[in-house]
């Protein structure tokens, strides 16, 4: 007996399979619609979109304390940059030396001399302006060469390893052992001749190891990132990775010290004057340098001590100001 296979298709069994294919492809219809609503809902705008630079700046200028902080800053950059045309004296003219006596050695504010003038008879208005852009050039360049050591210091302990970071970190915590101004006293005393560009290299020394260790410590902590991982996978040279992915993600933190660290390089460079181991030509004056030479007058004459104080501190409290802020906007631990 032969068995034979009906191979016509059945009404039913047709009718069957089409609405199942219709409620297949329903099925994939509404999951395609959900993938699509999830991936618009995951995705940002390009209006939105915004770098972490660019939040931060949203933020500080809503912040009084950044803003506060950046008038000062601002005023004292300003004033730096024209003072000798600004100043209403020559800061080495002794125009008021017929007024200097025993009895009277500081002369006092008069018409055209608002602030008085000094010991040897100089206006000490224009002494203070033309001081800030001294103030200014110290500051700054002690930070840089803190700034440029720390990183070649940080770039080689975060990016090499093994040897070379032990051998690194064990350089920057003895540095880091000592106080940092009693160093910048042993440094800045070593030199024969006490000047300007001695007190920068001392600052610029105590201010290397901090910039070393944070500089490591951010860059170990982008050596697993999904970026810095996917380089190496794709072949890409371990120099390229350290100098194009890690070292200019690490640079944040960096910079945001570096304006910290100003308000100090401000503060020490004052204090090492203060000593007598900066500058010895008072004729360029400096802030820090008026201070310490009006220490014999304090009793008799505080306000010759009092206005390069104020000067002092006013600055050091601007540049703190929108470093503090400039870090909380920075970094999310911290956001108020």
């Amino acid at each position: 007996m032969t068995d034979t296979h009906d191979t016509t298709s059945r009404p039913g069994d047709t009718k069957q399979g089409s609405s199942r294919r219709s409620a297949l492809t329903a099925l994939g219809d509404r999951k395609k619609e959900r993938i699509d609503a999830l991936a618009e809902a995951g995705s940002l705008s390009s209006d939105e979109g915004v770098s972490l630079w660019q939040s931060a700046w949203r933020r500080l200028r809503r912040d009084p304390v950044f803003l506060v902080g950046l008038a000062i800053i601002t005023v004292f950059v300003i004033i730096a940059a024209i003072a000798p045309w600004i100043a209403p004296h020559d800061p080495s003219a002794r125009l008021l030396i017929g007024q200097v006596s025993p009895a009277t050695p500081i002369p006092p504010p008069q018409e055209g001399f608002p602030l008085g003038g000094d010991n040897a008879g100089r206006d000490t208005l224009s002494r203070l302006i033309v001081g800030s852009r001294q103030t200014l050039i110290v500051g700054v360049m002690a930070t840089l060469g803190g700034l440029v050591g720390g990183m070649t210091l940080g770039t080689i302990a975060g990016g090499i390893g093994g040897w070379a970071d032990s051998l690194v970190m064990r350089i920057v915590d003895v540095m880091l052992s000592i106080p940092s101004l009693l160093m910048a006293f042993s440094i800045a005393a070593l030199f024969a001749r006490p000047s300007q560009w001695t007190v920068i290299a001392a600052i610029a020394i105590i201010q290397v190891p901090i910039f070393a260790r944070l500089l490591r410590g951010s860059m170990i902590s982008q050596r697993h990132s999904d970026h810095v991982l996917a380089a190496r996978a794709l072949g890409v040279k371990p120099a390229a990775i350290v100098f194009r992915h890690m070292l200019p993600n690490s640079l944040g933190p960096v910079i945001v010290q570096g304006t910290l660290v100003l308000a100090v390089s401000i503060i020490d460079a004052a204090a090492l004057s203060f000593l007598g181991l900066g500058s010895q030509d008072d004729s360029v004056p400096e802030w820090g340098q008026m201070l310490g030479r009006a220490q014999v007058f304090f009793n008799s004459y505080p306000e010759v001590a009092v206005y390069p104080a104020v000067c002092i501190i006013v600055v050091a409290l601007g540049f703190t100001l929108m470093g503090e802020s400039l870090r909380e906007a920075l970094d999310p631990k911290s956001r108020r």
